[in-house]
């Protein structure tokens, strides 16, 4: 049995089920169980913000590809001019990014950016019930809006990908993604595949580098979460309480924090009569509670659904008077200590390890408290941590941060066309976008991830982009490019030095690649690829 034999029995995978794999050192990727962090040498800055990274010496691309969605030559040149301190520094400011012009097409003809969303919403509940009346008799059309959803729904995913992929404002592109999982959705219930696009782009994006109450009360006034969570159900005399469950739950404070069955009712009575209305008319009802009516694009607070008594929650009394009970519950919720240490406890395990220190997560939180949820702040202090910086190059990549990573690093300066075998990549990984069915949202746990069917797909995907994948580049209903642009993986400087660093068993297997595609698909498929 060779070395790297063994490497496959101590990952556990058979020599069956891996199709297609040339070459000796095709194997090291199986290595995915290994540790093997990433060196590089740190570059010095001038005018930082701070010193506290500069004065640790920490590695600039490990650090890059910690609060990117991965390094590649442009965005280290960038963190090279500006030193670590104010790159990060610039990075959590979440300044406008100008996306290359081709991608920002992309964008721009989308019907989720050229349609406003209200009217998009009502003209889709029109085709609805014109196909709801036809079925049975012309299932046509019912297929058609089906179809209409779907395509919605990958407009979304795709302009969260190409965003990932191409923004310079990186960090907030992760926070992004943090909270949308954070805050997840499934785009299999209802209409949410149409809604989804809405609730990144106006509830979760503008906040994910901002204040956790704004946030937090973004989502509760988006119609995407008060749909996926039942609340459009939610009405006087008629509780529903899973939206309520979950914003204490896995929103807040987490689960065993110390509110109560009675808390989570009494919240559920709070969010009676907060809905959607996907007609353009207004309901009828009495001139008393008109002047309650609340209405914002396909969003409603339906007065005569809501519950005016007062509530007590954690103790507090909420007095009873329509839609300001949800600010006064909102502003509780989100300055609780167990909400800064579960937030606080989570963007740790996101960004530093599986299992960050309690001291670091206090301190987190306790920042988070001193803020008021400021977010920046809060990823500051963690930032600045010892033990993240310790951290740097170890954590292991969920499937989006793998296959953002090598495109980004792949890719670097030219734009794709096509999504569409992104999409695919994470579907085949586990983490189809928005596709997870409990409100928990993916795990960002090794654990979840690193497991030997994983690694044996990534490989797959290694492949596939090594060999120059046509479809990136072939825009849906025209002919596939004759020539697509090339990785700049082997022939670029910056992976060329990068690879200098990697282990002796993976500079090993790269010297054996028998041509540019087997080095850039052993490039890709190394264990220092599955780490940031």
């Amino acid at each position: 049995m060779t070395t790297n034999s063994l490497t496959l029995a101590r990952c556990g995978i058979k020599l069956a089920n891996i199709t297609n794999i040339a070459g000796l050192g095709s194997l090291l990727l199986l290595a995915s169980c290994a540790n093997t962090p990433q060196n590089q040498t740190t570059q010095v800055s001038n005018a930082p913000v701070s010193h506290v990274l500069e004065a640790a010496h920490v590695d600039a691309d490990k650090l890059l590809n910690r609060i990117t969605w991965g390094a590649n030559a442009s965005s280290s040149q960038e963190l090279r001019a500006a030193g670590m301190d104010r790159y990060l520094e610039q990075q959590l400011r979440g300044r406008v990014a100008i996306l290359p012009p081709a991608i920002q097409a992309q964008i721009d003809s989308m019907t989720i950016t050229q349609r406003p969303f209200d009217q998009l919403m009502q003209d889709l509940e029109t085709r609805r019930i014109t196909a709801e009346k036809q079925k049975g008799i012309d299932d046509t059309l019912g297929k058609d809006y089906q179809q209409e959803l779907s395509r919605l729904a990958k407009e979304a995913a795709t302009r969260s990908l190409l965003r990932a992929v191409y923004s310079q404002n990186q960090l907030q592109e992760q926070m992004s993604w943090f909270w949308m999982n954070h805050f997840n959705i499934h785009n299999g219930k209802a209409n949410e595949r149409a809604l989804l696009g809405d609730f990144e782009e106006r509830a979760i994006r503008p906040n994910a580098l901002g204040n956790f109450h704004d946030l937090l009360r973004a989502t509760v006034l988006h119609p995407a979460m008060l749909r996926y969570l039942d609340n459009d159900q939610n009405a006087v005399n008629r509780i529903n309480e899973n939206y309520a469950r979950e914003l204490m739950e896995l929103h807040t404070m987490g689960v065993g924090s110390g509110y109560s069955q009675g808390d989570v009712q009494e919240l559920a009575r709070v969010l009676t009569g907060f809905g959607v209305n996907q007609n353009p008319d207004t309901p009828k009802m009495k001139a008393e509670l008109q002047r309650l009516y609340v209405r914002n694009g396909i969003f409603e607070f339906n007065p005569q659904r809501h519950d005016f008594g007062d509530k007590k929650i954690l103790n507090k009394v909420v007095h009873g008077r329509g839609l300001p009970e949800l600010d006064e519950v909102i502003t509780l919720l989100s300055r609780q200590p167990a909400t800064a240490q579960f937030i606080s406890r989570k963007l740790a395990i996101y960004f530093v390890s599986d299992t960050p220190s309690d001291a670091l997560v206090s301190k987190m939180a306790q920042r988070f408290l001193q803020t008021d949820g400021n977010i920046p702040a809060v990823l500051r202090s963690m930032f600045e941590s010892p033990e993240f910086i310790a951290s740097l190059g170890n954590k292991f990549k969920d499937p989006m941060h793998y296959v953002v990573s090598s495109i980004r690093l792949a890719y670097d300066g030219n734009p794709i066309m096509n999504t569409g075998p992104m999409l695919n990549w994470l579907n085949m990984l586990g983490q189809q976008t928005n596709g997870r069915q409990t409100p928990d949202g993916y795990s960002m746990q090794e654990s979840a991830w690193a497991s030997a069917g994983q690694m044996a797909m990534r490989f797959d995907v290694a492949k596939s982009l090594a060999n120059n994948n046509p479809g990136l580049f072939k825009i849906d209903n025209q002919p596939a490019p004759p020539r697509p642009p090339q990785p700049a993986l082997v022939n670029s400087p910056y992976v060329k030095n990068w690879a200098n660093s990697f282990s002796v068993g993976t500079q090993q297997a790269l010297m054996q690649a028998n041509s540019p595609q087997e080095w850039n698909a052993f490039f890709l498929a190394s264990p220092e690829m599955m780490r940031r």
